[in-house]
């Protein structure tokens, strides 16, 4: 591969990277810096690409042990990330400030539950083993196969396949017992509290029902209701939606509670 030729294909795979990096380390400078990294690592080694898989799945397998080692040394959230980052944000008059000065000026400062619902799975899935995370946002957001994935992350099909049922099954039981938009038992009512805070003139209720997820909610398909959701989730880049720059500072909100919540519970 010429140096020209890799610097386009870098080019026209950078935005699912640094989505894909934002997504599992919850930081846009972590992911930025990772982005960075990656660039300079391949094309260090240029002169060992072969062509035995996609640039796409290069550049992915070389972000991905970079964010590995990142991660690693960070505890997993807890399942109830959202009710501690709430808790937080209540108590946090800076942030609402900042979040409503955001909604009035940005032209990416909309809220919507659309995108609402992308950042929660994105916060709630560091919950899970780091594994298991990257399987499922490899093949459910970024749509590799199984055996692209196994490139990846550096093992076997078998593994692949484990780490996939496993972490879809432990979100699936999570979202339906958590969320109110496809369980009515559902704690967390974010989605419909946050839109009244941003867009008190709306309609909730109506504006939810033009979600396919809430929509097909009340068939109770929990397989077919986490298929949406990852639908959603593959439509929306969080650095280019209408919502990014309210949703990457509130990201960055949930990190730092984080990453107190972490050093007071290992006291």
């Amino acid at each position: 591969m010429t140096t020209e030729l890799f610097n386009e294909e870098f080019k026209n795979n950078i935005g699912q990277l640094k989505s894909f990096l934002v997504r599992i380390t919850a930081s846009v400078a972590d992911a930025e810096d990772i982005v960075q990294d990656t660039y300079i690592k391949a094309l260090e080694k240029i002169s060992t690409f072969r062509g035995e898989s996609s640039p796409k799945t290069w550049f992915f397998t070389i972000a991905s042990n970079l964010a590995k080692d990142n991660l690693r040394a960070q505890k997993r959230w807890v399942e109830n990330v959202t009710d501690i980052t709430k808790a937080a944000a209540l108590n946090n008059k800076q942030f609402f400030q900042e979040a409503m000065q955001i909604r009035m000026t940005s032209p990416h400062g909309q809220f919507e539950a659309k995108e609402h619902i992308a950042f929660c799975f994105t916060c709630i899935s560091k919950s899970l083993p780091l594994e298991q995370q990257l399987c499922i946002f490899l093949k459910e957001v970024y749509e590799f196969k199984v055996n692209e994935i196994t490139t990846i992350l550096g093992t076997t099909e078998a593994m692949v396949k484990y780490y996939l049922h496993t972490g879809r099954s432990k979100m699936i039981n999570i979202f339906d017992g958590r969320c109110a938009l496809i369980n009515k038992e559902g704690v967390c009512h974010q989605c419909s509290e946050l839109n009244g805070i941003f867009n008190p003139k709306q309609n909730t209720q109506e504006e939810l029902m033009k979600i396919d997820l809430v929509k097909e909610a009340e068939k109770g398909e929990k397989e077919h209701l986490f298929d949406l959701r990852m639908q959603i989730l593959r439509e929306i880049d969080p650095f280019k939606s209408k919502a990014s720059e309210l949703q990457l500072h509130h990201l960055e909100h949930n990190r730092q509670v984080m990453e107190k919540y972490s050093e007071k519970s290992a006291e």
